[in-house]
């Protein structure tokens, strides 16, 4: 079930519209007390998460004993999002029983929610009881629906595109600020709704890891690392291309050449069951060659945030599984030569491996731009 936007009329509705802005939203039935553990809840949340219109959904679990208010809680938030519910079921009647439940154990965003407004809620609500739930919204995250990953897939071509066609935009002699414009343009031509992150990091500049435009002139031998976060829906697609100015130097070659059978041999190993420190030990393996200083992770979650779980790295293991839809990202920033290059791709979890969804530039060797 999915929390869109209120009716003002409702003081209570309206304000966890206000106090969650731009969290996701699922409703579980949890009981109340304290929130039960993570496997269990999943057999009654739906692990999605959904945006309506230009509104971010919201993060808010009510928890309840009674099935019969978990239902009622259900046919307003789809009511006002456009599902139909019982035209005999009015809305004061449905409101009502939503305060009913007032007292009952809310599971929220703890490190997410701004201070201000979970005071208010509180305020608002002195017998509920608050528990932070962000772990539970994390791995509702973590497992796409067939409907999200189809968006996804769209996004990330998108977003590709939009890389490939603004790197091919732009000779030397031009600037940082000049190859923004045409990304900038080029996504929103393509489709997206919006951007966030655009990385444009060219010649010495490339070693720095997030970095924007600015009117630095490209000059011939530079590398130039382009990345940006698509957005469509609230969801989010990220992809990074590497190009050279002119010829490349030969160290950049080799580098490349081995972050992109680093790529090669990570997503050789994504499938369901796999573990996620597995598969960075095996880039380890490789990335390794290199002599250069390693990164912690190769890859992450990602969908309405930028970095979800899991995290493919050495910090933290997990299981990978069908649904799942991750940023792929063989870099090296600190090569020590005045040049950093990065391959970021958007990676599917299926059934029986991993589909690429970022699939429109081709990426095995540097772009070239003139």
């Amino acid at each position: 079930a999915h929390i869109g936007v209120m009716d003002d009329r409702n003081r209570f509705a309206g304000l966890c519209v206000a106090a969650l802005n731009a969290l996701t939203c699922v409703i579980a039935r949890l009981l109340v007390g304290p929130l039960g553990d993570t496997e269990t809840l999943m057999t009654d949340a739906q692990p999605r998460g959904v945006h309506h219109g230009e509104h971010a959904c919201h993060a808010l679990v009510l928890a309840t004993d009674q099935p019969a208010d978990c239902a009622a809680v259900t046919a307003i938030f789809h009511h006002r999002c456009g599902a139909g519910v019982d035209a005999e079921l009015s809305f004061q009647r449905q409101a009502a029983q939503i305060i009913a439940l007032a007292e009952a154990a809310v599971g929220i965003e703890m490190d997410y929610l701004p201070a201000g407004d979970f005071e208010e809620l509180r305020g608002l609500l002195p017998k509920a009881w608050f528990s932070a739930a962000q772990i539970i919204f994390n791995r509702l995250r973590q497992l796409k629906s067939p409907e999200e990953i189809d968006l996804i897939r769209r996004l990330s071509r998108i977003t590709d595109q939009a890389v490939g066609e603004a790197l091919g935009a732009v000779r030397e002699g031009m600037s940082e600020m000049d190859l923004a414009g045409a990304l900038t343009r080029e996504i929103y031509a393509r489709g997206a709704e919006q951007f966030r992150m655009m990385i444009v990091a060219t010649g010495e500049r490339s070693e720095y890891p997030n970095v924007g435009p600015t009117h630095r002139v490209l000059k011939r031998g530079d590398l130039c690392r382009v990345e940006i976060f698509g957005i469509i829906g609230g969801y989010h697609a990220a992809v990074c291309r590497t190009a050279v100015v002119g010829e490349a130097p030969a160290e950049a070659i080799d580098i490349w050449r081995v972050l992109i059978e680093c790529k090669e041999r990570v997503l050789g190993l994504i499938r369901p069951g796999a573990r996620t420190r597995a598969v960075y030990e095996a880039f380890m393996e490789k990335f390794g060659e290199l002599g250069l200083p390693p990164i912690s992770f190769v890859g992450h979650g990602i969908g309405l945030h930028m970095h979800e779980e899991p995290y493919l790295g050495k910090y933290s293991d997990h299981r990978l599984e069908a649904g799942m839809v991750l940023g792929i990202e063989p870099l090296v920033f600190a090569v020590g030569k005045g040049f950093g290059l990065q391959s970021k791709d958007m990676v599917a979890v299926t059934g029986s491996g991993c589909e690429v969804l970022s699939d429109q530039t081709p990426n095995d060797d540097l772009i070239v731009i003139p």
